[in-house]
């Protein structure tokens, strides 16, 4: 499997108030929607990413709500990925639609039963600068 990024993705309900909090930690900014914000870094890095989830209890670490937070893995072969991953002891919660679409995302639990996602077709780092330098 080839991973091309590894992005930590936040649920909130208050998407810009968690993205722009990660974007001023990270001296960065923010592109995205109103369900799904991308926190790049100071070298236009996609690193954070935050999901929409309106039903959002903040975590009470160690003893209250759980933590709710996953890891992304952007992959450029999604059928060689889903593979390992199964192999691997991933289970499929979630399957995206078609595997050969131009992009998509898989949800997965890893063995312990933590959520992570693959996902393709995202743009790449290049390509981000490149949109990042047009929204300024």
């Amino acid at each position: 499997m080839e991973i091309v990024r590894q992005v930590v993705v936040f649920d909130a309900a208050d998407l810009s108030a968690e993205s722009g909090f990660w974007a001023g930690m990270l001296g960065g900014r923010v592109l995205g929607d109103d369900q799904f914000q991308c926190v790049f870094d100071t070298e236009d890095r996609w690193v954070v990413g935050v999901q929409y989830a309106p039903n959002h209890v903040p975590p009470d670490w160690p003893d209250g709500n759980p933590q709710q937070v996953h890891l992304d893995l952007h992959v450029e072969h999604p059928a060689v990925a889903h593979a390992e991953a199964i192999a691997r002891g991933a289970r499929l919660l979630q399957p995206a639609d078609d595997l050969a679409s131009a992009a998509g995302h898989q949800v997965y639990a890893d063995p312990a039963g933590h959520p992570f996602c693959l996902g393709w077709g995202h743009p790449d780092d290049e390509t981000i600068r490149r949109m990042l330098r047009g929204s300024s």
